[in-house]
C-alpha cells in the first residue's frame, strides 16, 4: 500500500513476487528488487517487456538469475482486451 511503503522496506530475508506500478516508477522497484536480491531476497517479478529502457539494461540482462519472456500478452481478471505490450517474469535469487 502506499502507507507500507515497499521501496522502504527491507526485503533481505524475504520471497517476493512483485507486480510494480507499470508507469514510469517501475525503474526505483527493479533496481529495489536487484539490491535486495544481493542481500539475500529473492524475487520474482511480473513487469512489461520493455528491453529497450534503461532500467532493464542497468539491472535485469547480466544481474537477473533468470528472464523468461511470455508468449502472447497477459489478460489481467475479466478484461476483455490484453495487455497492450509483451510481459515478462525476472527473477533474482542470489
Amino acid at each position: 500500500t502506499i502507507e507500507d511503503d515497499g521501496l522502504i522496506q527491507d526485503w533481505s530475508n524475504d520471497i517476493v513476487f512483485m507486480n510494480p506500478p507499470y508507469g514510469r516508477d517501475i525503474k526505483h522497484w527493479i533496481k529495489k528488487a536487484y539490491y535486495e536480491s544481493l542481500k539475500g531476497a529473492k524475487v520474482v517479478c511480473l513487469i512489461p517487456s520493455r528491453t529497450d529502457t534503461l532500467y532493464w539494461h542497468s539491472y535485469i540482462f547480466n544481474k537477473a538469475n533468470e528472464i523468461r519472456f511470455l508468449k502472447g500478452r497477459l489478460k489481467f481478471g475479466n478484461s476483455k482486451n490484453p495487455a497492450p505490450f509483451p510481459s515478462a517474469i525476472i527473477v533474482y535469487n542470489s
